[in-house]
């Protein structure tokens, strides 16, 4: 009966690990874009989806992750990560990101869309390099059209 009862607490414990829904680390050169099928190289401007169920899709490119939304039921996904300008590699909630299109920083597929963590970083580059700042909704609407 012992037996019984550390398998089932074993069990219960692999089942709830599995369903863990967390972001994975990009493998920089060797991921592929869920999207656009190339490689995930640039470590400034990829992005990530965990769904619910704790399935990852990787993408080079924010713009790929939007594009790849377009096919896909948005009730599943559990987060929107995306890779920001000033700490390469590190991906952040998309939802509380802020975005800049400037024609001055490029990203992987030509949208020139760059995240930013913080919303005053966001504008000191924009008064640089020029472009229109926005919120995660407001990317969304502005790439509908």
């Amino acid at each position: 009966m012992k037996t019984l009862k550390h398998f089932a607490i074993i069990a219960l414990l692999v089942l709830l690990c599995s369903c863990n829904a967390s972001p994975q680390a990009i493998n920089y050169g060797a991921d592929g874009c869920q999207f656009c099928k190339m490689t995930i190289v640039d470590k400034v401007h990829a992005a990530e989806i965990v769904t619910k169920k704790g399935k990852v899709y990787k993408f080079d490119a924010t713009e790929c992750m939007i594009n790849f939304l377009k096919g896909f039921d948005v009730t599943e996904i559990k987060l929107y990560l995306t890779n920001h300008y000033t700490e390469p590699e590190t991906l952040i909630d998309a939802n509380q990101a802020t975005f800049l299109i400037s024609e001055n920083i490029p990203s992987p597929m030509g949208a020139y869309l760059t995240a930013f963590k913080n919303k005053k970083v966001a504008e000191e580059i924009q008064a640089k390099q020029g472009g229109a700042l926005y919120t995660w909704s407001e990317l969304l609407m502005h790439q509908k059209k």
